[in-house]
């Protein structure tokens, strides 16, 4: 037994003890990890379509000097392929007891981060990672994180590319300031039943030790979800999370095949990732409303209390005016008369202002908001993401029995197309895929099938389309049985008018040139 990997284990085991033993009164948070607020430039790459492969490096920064990598990237048909491996990729806990994994991001010019995959290091340190994007024109960096399912980078950037000067392609520069590349700021409660020691820690496998790693992670984020009060505001999908956690720790128990427990703890930990981000969204859209509301009221408090001071200056003008008016009258009547009707001029009261009414919800606004809704649903039945390319849910590999739908999964397929069907105006693509050339014709006939089923369920044909993609969009490396396995599987995607073109946890960008 490589005794990396037992060291390697016992540092993973001390990250989750070690917060456990130190833990706080009920009464405080244990951060997960710090914010910094840092600026990075990091130069983008436009890889020049269909010609041919390009290398850049990746070279350590301050955290992490003696670490270095390197990388093909290829702009192919619908899409562009990285191939990148590393050294010298020492434990991610020397960085905070929190860091568990190292992921990889491709950063476009303007900044937004999108996660390409988790880098797991051999005994020896080394990392390799290979897997597609629709990005054309970006940067890569490698940061530590307490999961790999995260959605915006840490502030621990320990890798960065570097143009060789071999690079094909035309090189421009990313200034990927703070407010373009927000990080997180996690912090969640430690139960007290998880205290425990890590002394004599087991020597493991490689196989054994990811898979532990991978439940560590699918913790920490259902810990990170629950503390955002996923509970609260998206039930359903940390349900979803739950659910899956829960199998891939009685998988671990029975000793099951090390593949099936690596993805449900990968599907407890993305799907634990966006409870979170429904959460922190929807409290944020609480508190802006709430905000509205005192700003309202606030308004009309100083429109009442402007109405009020006015009628004492009305009345107290009145006073005055009769105290002259009495004055006069002893001296002139025809005066007197006249200044009455002038005080009865001025003794008008002021009509109370009604205040403004709120402005409506933009159309933005409520797009987000039923795309919220609709996946909240859809999570209900089936694991469903949210990516740039519309509501993406997913049917696994197990759902199907060659190329025709298993009956529960059927069922389910028909409960999606019931919540579909309610609203006018959907786009759904059914795509097939598997993890090999040779079963294009497979991944055609599953598409066809799921297609079929929501046909069958109420969906207009021209609403529909299907697609067998066979293993050229794999987003896992086929290197693994558990990476092939998470390959073969059926996505559908909806897009549409009703949920609006932007994912609910992005937002437009605004391009700051170099200074």
């Amino acid at each position: 037994m490589n005794r990396t990997w037992t060291r390697l284990l016992v540092a993973a085991l001390c990250a989750i003890s070690a917060v456990c033993q130190t833990a706080p009164p009920k009464s405080q948070s244990v951060p997960l990890y710090q914010v910094t607020v840092v600026e990075r430039s990091v130069d983008a790459v436009n890889y020049q379509y269909r010609s041919g492969p390009t290398k850049i490096d990746f070279r350590g920064t301050v955290l992490l000097p003696h670490s270095k990598g390197d990388a093909t990237v290829e702009s192919k048909r619908g899409r562009t392929e990285v191939d990148a491996k590393f050294d010298d990729l020492v434990p991610p806990t020397r960085f905070g007891r929190e860091y568990l994994t190292y992921v990889l991001w491709a950063i476009s010019p303007e900044g937004a981060p999108h996660n390409l995959g988790e880098i797991v290091a051999d005994g020896s340190n080394h990392g390799h990672l290979r897997v597609t994007t629709d990005l054309q024109v970006f940067g890569l960096i490698v940061t530590a994180e307490p999961y790999s399912a995260v959605r915006q980078p840490s502030d621990v950037v320990v890798l960065e590319n570097q143009i060789r000067p071999d690079t094909l392609g035309r090189a421009q520069p990313i200034q990927a300031k703070y407010e373009l590349m927000p990080r997180g700021h996690y912090t969640y409660q430690v139960q007290e039943g998880l205290q425990r020691a890590v002394n004599n820690a087991p020597k493991v496998s490689m196989d054994q030790y990811e898979a532990t790693l991978e439940i560590y992670q699918a913790q920490n984020a259902l810990g990170i979800a629950q503390a955002a009060n996923a509970q609260q505001y998206a039930p359903n999908t940390l349900a979803k999370a739950q659910q899956a956690l829960a199998e891939a720790q009685r998988l671990e128990s029975i000793k099951a095949n090390t593949s099936l427990i690596v993805q449900n703890a990968r599907e407890a930990a993305q799907t634990a990732e966006d409870a979170r981000i429904i959460a922190d969204r929807r409290k944020q859209e609480d508190e802006l409303a709430q905000a509205k509301t005192e700003a309202l009221q606030a308004q009309q408090a100083r429109q009442q209390a402007e109405a009020v001071e006015q009628q004492a200056r009305a009345e107290a003008e009145a006073a005055r005016a009769d105290a002259e008016a009495e004055r006069a009258a002893r001296e002139r009547a025809e005066a007197s008369a006249k200044l009455q009707a002038n005080r009865a001029d001025r003794i008008q009261p002021s009509a109370q202002a009604n205040p403004a009414p709120a402005p409506p919800p933009s159309r933005q606004t409520a797009q987000t908001d039923f795309r919220i809704r609709l996946m909240e649903r859809l999570n209900g039945v089936l694991t469903t993401r949210d990516t740039p390319r519309g509501l993406v849910v997913t049917l696994p590999d197990a759902s199907f029995s060659g190329g025709a739908l298993r009956p529960q999964a059927g069922e389910a397929v028909a409960r999606v197309a019931s919540m579909l069907a309610s609203q006018p105006g959907l786009r759904i693509l059914v795509e097939g895929h598997t993890d090999s050339a040779e079963t294009q014709e497979l991944s055609a006939r599953r598409a066809d099938a799921v297609r079929s089923a929501l046909l069958a369920s109420g969906i207009p044909a021209s609403a529909v389309s299907s697609e067998g993609l066979g293993n050229s969009r794999p987003i896992v490396s086929n290197d693994t049985e558990a990476g092939r396995l998470e390959n073969r599987r059926v996505e559908v995607v909806i897009t549409g008018d009703a949920i609006g073109a932007l994912p609910f946890w992005d937002k437009p960008y605004t391009i700051t040139p170099r200074q």
